[in-house]
């Protein structure tokens, strides 16, 4: 039995059949290559009988690792090309058994060191990754060729040209596992993190060799070309889940390689993985549509790309957390990949993930202050100057980069969100007087605050810059302007340059601020063709409400004595903006009132001015008031400011901004206010004001700026002593008795409602009232209030004791009479239209009074 044995294992016809057909394609001499005839006929058979695929793989597999062993390489080749002609050939379900014999010959040719073993089964498993099987494989996994390919893009093989194939081959082996796993349905698997963290860090490996003359091949043989393809549709592939995963290995590498100073690698990374995952979401959303009709599923696919980009800026934002006490330029280098990153994905920005965004760069500002002017600080030596200033330098970088991050990530955001982030930024800036949750100005000091403040408002510049409201509500609300009017009162000529600019770009909504760049007198302002539209309704009612607060805070930046030529030149350009944008008639009024009271307030000089900057309000109204008799195109007053001005041009040419502002321009002593033909006259304007459309009655009262409580805020004494309490029991402020009562008409109710200014006499009489409220001590106060009501009530007793003695019957009328004019005098009740008490022989009469007859207290007149 046993020779029956022996004699049919050696006999070639008692083996099976797939033997034969499988030994059949391999020639006697392997440079003959594969016999074609016989594997036609292997995979017919292969084809035909399904089942026998596992086995043909198995007996493969059995020669081609013998082949291995012997080093019998071309046996292999031919082994490995009819293994993928089967695989091409075959795609019923018993397929699976088949691919894990080919799994495991490729994985067998990968182990050896052999680079043309390698570079063969790389192909070989690129052309399996290549075809859709029909249903999914549960069981199979690539860990090992995961590992494999990895290893080979690090290849440091000696020979250049071998070492590039061995990469190109580990990169096109890494692209083969990507799509085989993306396209089964088990595609999570590539994306656990042990296998991204060596998936990764192999792609940006052979890109950052982009400029390596080792690295470079011919054409599609480039590591880092193919590195890069690879890294893009790995990254198109990511879902919203495994974007961490992704992305963690990517901030990983750069650390570990130190690829943040200089970042220019880092930032090319980052450009793209947003491109990327845009251009794969745009070409889902559109297929949604194209297939679905419906613009919902686009609008879906656009936020739920939104929210990938906004995924991985909130990775950055959390490696900049952990590298927050690194070196300054590691900082900015992370920074500046965040500023690339935020510039592409802001178009689609959505949710709370905008404000996080500020909110984290804002931190980082404060930080960066800090380690600055800690370092400034902490410099006890001659020897530190040096290493000290190259510090702060390096921090400006860091702090350069976080404004321009912030400037244009704002300044790319729709406008509904844009007006969010006006009032975020603005709400952290610093006021003195005011808590900062975010900036803590106790620990920077006064020069980090300012600093902070500077660097804050210069990105508010950059978020509002083209932005365009539909209402002056809108962009300028109450919660902004007011904080941003309170900082224009700020004791620094830098800060109030940017307010202005500010202001500016929300103003000007048609772009006519760059035809008025420059302080002048502009002879021809219809040249400028400015672009303008009729005032809304909603603006109207604006500046109804706010335009006061924007007149008083003009009014008053003028007078720092710290103004430049440039603070002048942004006054008029503020003023002029206005003017177009937001001026009706009533508003036009109110403009010249102001122009009037700069020119006063230069005259009088109550705040002793120093010559130049009287000079330079002087200048400014001029070039205003010229360029706002060419807008409303009034004849008689374009007459007017054309004279004052031809006559400051022949014998007050320092009163004009074309020579003001020179350096060598020779200013006056003094300013003559009887000079009346160098000055815009009030009696003159109104009349060339006085046709239809203008109130320029108005313009007789003076226009007087009110205090709020922005000048506490910004450590400035108030200019108006401001007053809550207005009681007066003082003896001296009740109403003199010997002055006829006051008429008061409609006349004097206007001038007392439009007068918003108190006149001398009544503002010194309020200040003492209130700085004995608040300087006398409570006892006295107390003490003076109950030596009245002890007057009032020993009279009172008098007067009942009187009228019960009889003995003093006979002085009963005349103590009475006195005691009347004494109540009269003490405690006098406030006059009645019905008619006032009077007691005549003991009787009390009526007598009306006609109200205008009647005497008001000084204090009680509004």
């Amino acid at each position: 039995m046993s020779l029956l044995t022996g004699v049919c294992g050696c006999c070639g016809r008692c083996r099976p059949r797939y033997k034969r057909l499988v030994d059949n394609i391999f020639p006697e001499d392997p440079k003959d290559g594969l016999v074609k005839s016989d594997m036609e006929k292997l995979t017919f058979f292969a084809v035909s009988a399904p089942e026998k695929l596992d086995r043909i793989g198995e007996y493969l597999a059995e020669r081609l690792s013998r082949d291995v062993v012997r080093h019998r390489y071309g046996y292999v080749v031919i082994a490995m090309e009819a293994l993928d002609q089967l695989l091409m050939a075959c795609h019923s379900q018993s397929i699976k058994p088949f691919v894990e014999s080919f799994l495991h010959m490729v994985a067998k040719l990968l182990e050896s060191r052999e680079p043309d073993l390698q570079v063969l089964g790389t192909n070989s498993f690129v052309k399996f990754a290549n075809i859709e099987e029909d249903t999914p494989s549960y069981h199979r996994r690539y860990d090992f060729f995961v590992s494999q390919f990895s290893a080979m893009c690090h290849s440091t093989h000696e020979d250049p040209e071998t070492r590039t194939r061995i990469r190109v081959a580990g990169i096109k082996g890494l692209q083969g596992v990507v799509r085989k796993t993306v396209n089964d349905e088990l595609q999570a698997i590539i994306w656990e993190p042990q296998h991204m963290d060596k998936l990764i860090p192999s792609m940006l490996f052979n890109m950052q060799d982009n400029n390596d003359l080792d690295s470079r091949g011919g054409g599609e043989e480039n590591p880092a070309s193919l590195a890069e393809s690879c890294f893009r549709e790995l990254l198109g592939r990511a879902a919203y889940g495994n974007m961490n995963n992704a992305v963690r290995p990517v901030l990983v590498h750069l650390d570990n390689h130190h690829l943040w100073d200089p970042n220019e690698f880092a930032v090319s990374c980052f450009r793209i993985i947003m491109y990327s995952i845009q251009a794969r979401q745009t070409h889902t959303c559109t297929h949604s549509l194209s297939v679905h009709s419906s613009a919902f599923l686009l609008l879906s696919s656009l936020s739920f790309l939104a929210q990938h980009s906004h995924h991985v800026i909130q990775q950055v934002l959390n490696h900049l957390d952990t590298h927050s006490k690194n070196t300054p330029r590691v900082r900015a280098g992370i920074v500046q990949v965040l500023l690339g990153t935020v510039a592409i994905a802001a178009k689609g920005s959505v949710g709370p993930t905008v404000l996080e965004v500020f909110n984290t760069l804002l931190k980082h500002l404060r930080m960066s202050v800090d380690f600055e002017l800690g370092e400034g600080s902490r410099r006890n030596s001659a020897t530190s100057l040096s290493s000290g200033r190259g510090r702060e330098n390096e921090e400006r970088i860091v702090q350069n980069a976080i404004i321009q991050t912030i400037g244009f990530f704002g300044g790319n955001l729709p406008d509904y969100q844009r007006a969010e982030v006006m009032m975020f930024v603005m709400g952290k800036v610093p006021v003195y007087g005011t808590p900062c949750h975010t900036l803590d100005t106790v620990k920077i000091g006064q020069k980090g605050t300012k600093r902070i403040q500077t660097m804050l408002l210069s990105s508010l510049i950059m978020v509002t810059s083209g932005f365009k409201c539909k209402t002056m509500s809108a962009g300028l609300p109450a919660a902004f302007i007011g904080p941003l009017c309170s900082v224009s009162l700020m004791e620094d000529s830098e800060l109030r340059q940017l307010v202005l600019e500010i202001l500016h770009n929300i103003i000007d909504r048609h772009d006519n601020r760059a035809k008025l760049r420059g302080i002048r007198i502009i002879p021809n302002v219809a040249a400028l063709k400015i672009k303008r539209e009729k005032i809304s309704k909603q603006d109207v009612l604006f500046m109804k409400k706010h335009g006061q607060q924007l007149y008083r805070h003009i009014y008053l930046g003028s007078k720092e004595e710290d103004n430049v030529q440039k603070n002048f030149e942004l006054l008029f350009t503020a003023l002029a903006l206005i003017t177009i944008e937001l001026a009706n008639e009533e508003v036009i009024i109110d403009l010249i009132r102001l122009s009037l009271a700069l020119q006063d307030m230069a005259l009088a000089n109550e705040e002793h001015m120093s010559m130049f900057i009287r000079c330079g309000i002087m200048a400014l109204v001029a070039a205003y008031v010229n360029f706002l008799s060419q807008m409303i195109a009034i004849p008689a007053f374009c007459q007017h400011v054309s004279k004052v001005i031809e006559l400051r041009n022949m014998d007050a040419p320092y009163l004009l901004p074309e020579h003001v502002f020179r350096e060598k321009c020779v200013l006056p002593d003094s300013l003559d206010p009887q000079d009346t033909g160098m000055y815009f006259q009030t009696a003159d304007l109104v009349e060339a004001l006085s046709g239809p459309g203008y109130n320029a009655e108005r313009l007789h009262v003076p226009y007087i700026p009110q205090a709020t409580d922005e000048d506490r805020l910004t450590r400035r004494k108030s200019f108006v002593d401001t007053i809550s309490l207005q009681v007066d029991i003082m003896s001296n402020s009740l109403p003199d008795q010997s002055h006829l009562a006051e008429e008061i008409t409609f006349e004097t109710l206007k001038k007392a409602i439009d007068t918003t200014g108190l006149e001398e006499q009544e503002r010194e009489k309020r200040r003492q009232v209130m700085e004995k409220f608040q300087k006398a001590p409570f006892e006295e106060i107390a003490a003076h209030c109950e030596s009245k009501v002890q007057n009032c009530v020993l009279l009172f007793f008098l007067c009942m004791h009187a009228s019960v003695c009889g003995w003093l019957a006979g002085c009963a009328s005349m103590l009475h009479d006195r005691l009347a004019q004494i109540f009269e005098l003490t405690i006098r009740p406030p006059p009645s239209p019905s008619g006032t008490a009077a007691l005549t022989s003991g009787h009390t009469q009526y007598q009306s009074v006609p109200i205008y007859e009647m005497k008001f207290p000084d204090l009680c007149v509004y």
